[in-house]
């Protein structure tokens, strides 16, 4: 399958996914819940692009480098705000958002027609 050439992207994602679903879970639990809203937030952004980065992966999406350099952002900005909080479900998403990131990168720089542009092949008007 040639999906199988970015199995290690997707379970970046997927692991990635699954953390940030934690995180958010457990923040909502914290004592002032409001001063976690932007790492809520983010968490959540972050959980669903990685999962629908992993699905465009799965089924070799001529689109899947672009998203997963969208992916790769949003991993970053999640990874930054979780690691400003010391909460070991923060630092562990922190880890999870940083690798997910990583892979999210490599993948898009290795995947043909990466230059990023939507429909490369079609001609201006």
């Amino acid at each position: 399958m040639a999906h199988q050439q970015f199995q290690s992207c997707i379970e970046a994602c997927n692991d990635c996914a699954a953390a940030c679903d934690h995180c958010a879970a457990s923040c909502l639990q914290e004592a002032d819940p409001k001063s976690m809203a932007r790492c809520i937030a983010l968490d959540m952004d972050c959980a669903q692009i990685c999962r629908l980065a992993a699905a465009y992966m799965s089924r070799s999406s001529e689109m899947a480098s672009l998203l997963c350099q969208t992916c790769a952002e949003i991993c970053e900005a999640c990874g930054d705000e979780c690691a400003r909080h010391q909460m070991g479900h923060c630092q562990e998403c922190a880890q999870a958002c940083r690798r997910c990131a990583d892979e999210c990168r490599r993948m898009a720089g290795a995947a043909p027609g990466r230059q990023g542009s939507i429909g490369a092949g079609a001609t201006a008007h």
